[in-house]
């Protein structure tokens, strides 16, 4: 992840490029280019080609707050990755983003965040704690059309903190308890992993985050951060 100045940000209706980097829709498959270098320790350049193929597209959006939405694009996709490291797979994906009009950490304490796929659908949980004393508590269903529904999600059940001792907590059939199965990133403020979980009787490997926003805002947490992300304000244009 590397911070960039406007000068290195180029934008069209179908393609979207951050210095070396892009991503393009070509009206059926949504290309991103990644030419980045690692930050410390694990220095080194990441290249490659991540093709994702929604299987539906989707026109819906939830509001998390007044002032925050989550929309899920392409909840169900397929999805090719070719990193230049030797990391090459393809297999069941999705594309999501969130929009705001303030910083995340100005209207939410925490929240944690989960993707699962099943047999014949997938299911998405949003629980969170925003400033005001309130909660989100958001279970969504969608289905391989693409239709999204709201449903009454099971019981949120807490599972073994980080190293970072974030707290962690996501959805689960009574009785059954969810468990980390592989790492993928684990910061002061944030953890990023594949989680299993039991929903309506089906065992599920999914997509975990949980975000500590009160961590975030401490001034030496993101005096950190800072020195962790390389800062660069421009990049030549492309020919």
């Amino acid at each position: 992840m590397t911070d960039r100045g406007r000068p290195a940000l180029r934008q069209t209706r179908d393609a979207l490029e951050i210095g070396p980097s892009a991503m393009r829709w070509t009206g059926r498959e949504l290309v991103i280019e990644v030419d980045e270098i690692s930050s410390f320790p694990l220095i080194g350049r990441v290249k490659g080609t991540i093709t994702l193929t929604p299987q539906a597209i989707t026109d819906q959006e939830v509001a998390l707050h007044p002032r925050h939405i989550w929309r899920p694009f392409a909840p169900m996709a397929q999805i090719e990755v070719n990193l230049t490291q030797g990391h090459r797979w393809q297999g069941h994906g999705y594309f999501d983003a969130n929009f705001g009009t303030a910083a995340l950490e100005a209207d939410f304490d925490r929240w944690t965040w989960g993707r699962f796929p099943l047999h014949d659908r997938a299911v998405c949980f949003y629980d969170a704690t925003r400033r005001d004393g309130s909660t989100l508590a958001l279970g969504v269903e969608v289905t391989p059309d693409g239709h999204l529904r709201e449903i009454t999600p099971p019981p949120l059940t807490r599972f073994a903190r980080t190293r970072w001792q974030v707290a962690r907590d996501t959805r689960a059939d009574p009785g059954t308890k969810p468990r980390q199965v592989m790492p993928m990133l684990d910061a002061p403020f944030y953890s990023r992993s594949v989680v299993e979980t039991t929903i309506d009787g089906e065992v599920s490997h999914g997509v975990h985050e949980a975000l500590d926003l009160r961590r975030f805002r401490n001034p030496l947490l993101k005096f950190m951060l800072a020195t962790r992300v390389p800062r660069r304000y421009g990049w030549p244009a492309r020919a």
